[in-house]
């Protein structure tokens, strides 16, 4: 049997913190945590399926008794905002018409956008569907990531790879990859490309260093993560 783990469940409260973060007593779970999907879901076709693309790679919740938080970690943080803001004020209107919830929404810029896991996946992703040779893409992303400072990666695509007959699976690994170590920072993305001919899945692994070794990111700075860091080097 696979012993296989999500890299980013896996450490999940030990060196990583949550993606929503709220409370709420067990009546309003439910409620709140599809209205969680329903933002991502809602931002990630407005931002990121309709073009022009504006690389939002994670969203982050966070919700007190008065407001409604989001966070996007984007590469372009000048198609999220738009002209004078318009933009963020539109995606505002619209989250506090659906939520029915006071809303605000805080961008963090991607500075090295090769080192995010998810955008890889969905560049990866994008290049297939245009019929680009799928060993060349792989190959190319893989070594940018490298190039960029990463430890390690691994880029993993299956499907019916240049439109054979039958699927199959093609992994390039690069560097260090220790995905059992939970010191070790892992970002992992995962995209599809919807070809003529069929889904191909794109996985993506970046080992970034030890945490231990790396400053904690802007948007994990909450009290949370950073008690769950601590934890884990005691």
């Amino acid at each position: 049997m696979g012993q296989k783990t999500h890299p980013y469940g896996l450490r999940l409260g030990v060196t990583e913190a949550h993606r929503s973060r709220w409370y709420a007593p067990k009546a309003l779970y439910g409620e709140l945590l599809v209205e969680d999907e329903k933002i991502r879901k809602h931002l990630d076709k407005k931002l990121n399926r309709t073009p022009p693309n504006a690389a939002v790679s994670d969203i982050h919740i966070e919700r007190t008794r008065e407001e409604l938080k989001v966070i996007l970690r984007t590469a372009r943080p000048g198609l999220v905002i738009g002209p004078k803001g318009a933009e963020v004020e539109r995606m505002t209107e619209e989250l506090q018409y659906m939520t029915g919830r006071k809303v605000s929404i805080s961008i963090i810029e991607i500075r090295e956008p090769d080192l995010d896991a998810q955008l890889v996946a969905e560049n990866v992703a994008e290049q297939l569907k245009k019929r680009m040779g799928f060993r060349r893409v792989v190959k190319m992303r893989a070594e940018s990531v490298m190039a960029a400072g990463a430890k390690g990666v691994k880029i993993q695509i299956s499907g019916r790879l240049g439109g054979a007959e039958m699927s199959r699976t093609l992994d390039v690994r690069m560097g260090a990859l220790p995905l059992s170590t939970l010191q070790a920072n892992i970002d992992y993305g995962f995209a599809e490309a919807f070809t003529t001919y069929g889904a191909i899945g794109v996985k993506v692994w970046i080992f970034k260093g030890e945490y231990a070794a790396n400053e904690e990111e802007e948007n994990q700075s909450n009290a949370a993560g950073a008690r769950a860091r601590a934890r884990g080097r005691r």
